[in-house]
């Protein structure tokens, strides 16, 4: 997810469009007067422009974890009557979706992982580069944090979510360095981690932070991220009208390879056994996918460094199933 900002030298930060932006929103709305949803509201950037292109019946319903997000997607609800928000996952885009009354929506955007904001303020507690409590969460108000999770947990569990999350070999070495250190002091700040993290791994990366995978992995874990991805991609395909698309842009190879399997799968149709008798039309699939993968522009890059690892996918629903099957 990026926003309308991104770091630049400490306390600093200056203007930029969202990654994808303008592809995002062409390949999302179909219908000018159709219904929307985005799902990682974020600070508006892919919102505004989504507004910019409906028509007077149109509407659209954002959706964000942080607080922050929901402040500023308020904002623009009492800007503009189009526009709704719902504070919470979108992993609750059914409940969000039936809650404005809407039966079916013509396109969902995800923009995935953690926004620039969020990187940006210290205090929020997602990167190494800033220092500041050790906390991670989209949304404050939900527990645990960070600190609170690697204070409590298991060896064995902080080294399987480094891992698992993060798909870092050095998982093992870098779970106990967190348990022999908690055992003097709490690490509660992001620079202590970092910091640990950096000794602990025997062979750095170039050009990455040694504390980079370790970051990600407990980010992801603590905000249910891939959890949550599930069950909104899930949510979002069953509530697609016939022409509505489902468009997700991710920045890290866990999720890219979440999307690719859950779009191909229902691109490809039911898995019928051999020898099955069956018609055409109830082998074919009620979802294609639209054009190849995406990624960002050089121009786009230039911008925001985080946009060379940004991939868009796009899924649409061709028909519902029953109606389909129906009409044969």
């Amino acid at each position: 997810m990026t926003s309308e900002r991104k770091p630049g030298a400490e306390g600093q930060a200056f203007s930029h469009r969202s990654v994808l932006l303008d592809s995002a929103v062409d390949y999302l709305v179909t219908d000018p007067e159709g219904v929307y949803v985005d799902g990682t509201f974020g600070r508006g950037g892919h919102s505004r422009l989504v507004l910019g292109k409906l028509g007077g019946s149109g509407c659209l319903l954002g959706i964000d974890k942080d607080p922050e997000a929901i402040r500023a997607a308020q904002e623009l609800a009492a800007e503009n009557k189009r526009f709704f928000c719902y504070h919470g996952s979108f992993a609750n885009l059914d409940e969000a979706i039936v809650g404005q009354g809407w039966e079916a929506v013509n396109g969902v955007l995800l923009d995935l992982g953690v926004s620039s904001p969020q990187l940006d303020d210290a205090a929020r507690g997602f990167s190494f580069m800033r220092n500041g409590p050790l906390d991670m969460r989209m949304n404050p108000l939900q527990a645990p944090s960070a600190a609170q999770w690697l204070a409590e947990a298991e060896e064995k569990d902080i080294a399987n979510v480094i891992f698992r999350y993060g798909e870092e070999r050095f998982s093992r070495r870098i779970a106990r360095s967190v348990v022999a250190q908690r055992q003097a002091s709490p690490i509660s700040t992001t620079h202590e981690l970092a910091e640990l993290v950096s000794k602990a791994v025997p062979k750095k990366e170039k050009h990455k932070h040694p504390a980079t995978r370790t970051f990600q992995a407990i980010r992801i874990f603590i905000n249910r991220e891939l959890e949550d991805l599930e069950a909104g991609l899930a949510a979002a395909a069953q509530r697609l009208a016939p022409g509505g698309r489902l468009v997700v842009i991710s920045f890290h190879s866990l999720e890219d390879r979440l999307v690719k399997r859950f779009m191909r799968d229902l691109a490809r149709g039911p898995r019928l056994p051999k020898g099955v008798p069956v018609t055409a039309a109830q082998e074919a699939s009620a979802f294609r996918l639209v054009g190849k993968a995406s990624k960002a522009n050089e121009e786009e890059i230039n911008d925001n460094v985080r946009a060379r690892s940004a991939v868009m996918r796009v899924l649409e629903r061709v028909h519902n199933e029953q109606n389909h099957q129906g009409s044969t």
